[in-house]
């Protein structure tokens, strides 16, 4: 939904913009982007060297703390743009940059106390909320592949974990089982199948954190929500030049952000179909994606990295579903909804999408084999 604008708005949006601009002048503030958590915006320039930068308005409600993430995205931003510095790449790929203020800050706050960013414009680029054609998947998956490459030998621990719990599968396994202890879900043949489907998989829950607990896997930093619609593609080469909305960046495992990448981009029926029976995992997109993932990514995997990527995969749809579900016997606190079984429904998709998956188990598996 677009951010309508008043005149007195426009004129205090200006007044913001300014505060980043270190040559040239603003001429235009305007709404950018389909994002539904903080407010953004396009400033265009006068300047010769810099014609635009995006403006951002934090959501602090979802965003509790926002200096973290802005000392976050800094550390981020300047080691990923120091290592291009000496990295030979035959290719453009560009990092947002944090943008300071005219008295050096990384933000600025309001007379109204909102908080404000401003970030680096890539420009001749664009997103897609979903894949055009299979061509993509390679692309998507050298976009992450390159992401967690230049930020693997930044240390985990400089970095704030700005969203404690989030991806830990094994919380949200035991946030459920309380919200279900406290309601008592209606009974239906699709709620039955949820809670059926989530006993029957308890145990396995636990896979990838005992695996980071037994020093299998290694802390490392990750996205955190490396969606589809998070990787800009070059308009003129149609190939990947950058991973934004860093938000989410933070110490974890990056079979999450492997994970999750593959159930968005191997799932053509969408997270919003109410057509089960169509709902299937890709191989051939999941073979595409982890082709591209990993000719960037390679240098720094382990063999064990490589042993648990199955279950990564296999795990992360059935945290979202899991996620969806609680949510649904909570009441519809968490995710926005369209009516009082969009949850269900949701929770549904990811399910029998985790089924596709365990069903090709052997298939997925010889093709992290093959790809290696």
């Amino acid at each position: 939904m677009a951010t309508v604008i008043s005149k007195q708005s426009a004129e205090n949006l200006v007044g913001i913009a300014d505060q980043f601009v270190l040559q040239g002048n603003v001429r235009s503030v305007t709404p950018f982007g389909s994002g539904n958590i903080n407010d953004t915006f396009l400033v265009t320039l006068d300047s010769a060297t810099e014609q635009h930068f995006v403006l951002q308005r934090i959501n602090t409600q979802v965003f509790r703390q926002p200096r973290l993430i802005m000392q976050n995205m800094r550390i981020f931003s300047d080691h990923v743009y120091q290592r291009l510095q000496y990295t030979l790449l035959n290719r453009r790929w560009e990092v947002p940059r944090v943008m300071s203020t005219k008295d050096a800050q990384d933000y600025c706050i309001d007379a109204e106390g909102a908080f404000w960013r401003a970030i680096s414009f890539i420009p001749g680029s664009q997103s897609f909320d979903t894949m055009p054609n299979i061509g993509y998947a390679t692309e998507i998956g050298y976009a992450l592949g390159m992401f967690h490459n230049l930020i693997s030998d930044l240390p985990p621990e400089k970095l704030a974990d700005t969203l404690a719990g989030f991806h830990i599968t094994p919380l949200y396994l035991r946030h459920y089982q309380e919200v279900l202890a406290n309601t008592s879900p209606q009974s239906s043949a699709e709620v039955n199948y949820c809670l059926q489907f989530v006993s029957d998989r308890t145990t396995s829950a636990h896979i990838l954190e005992n695996a980071k607990t037994q020093g299998l896997l290694p802390l490392r930093l990750m996205h955190g929500d490396p969606k589809i619609n998070n990787v800009m593609f070059d308009t003129a080469t149609q190939k990947a030049v950058s991973v934004i909305d860093l938000d989410t960046v933070k110490p974890g495992l990056v079979h999450y952000d492997i994970g999750d990448c593959l159930r968005s981009g191997c799932n053509p029926a969408g997270e919003e179909t109410e057509q089960w029976d169509t709902v299937y995992f890709d191989t051939d997109l999941c073979q595409g994606i982890l082709q591209g993932y990993l000719s960037a990514a390679k240098a720094f995997l382990t063999e064990n990295d490589y042993a648990y990527m199955y279950d990564g995969i296999r795990l992360i749809a059935f945290e979202l579903g899991l996620r969806f579900f609680s949510d649904y016997l909570a009441g519809n606190v968490y995710f926005k909804v369209k009516h009082p079984e969009h949850n269900l429904a949701r929770a549904i998709v990811q399910f029998k999408l985790t089924e596709s998956i365990e069903s090709q188990e052997s298939q997925i598996r010889n093709i992290i084999q093959d790809v290696k």
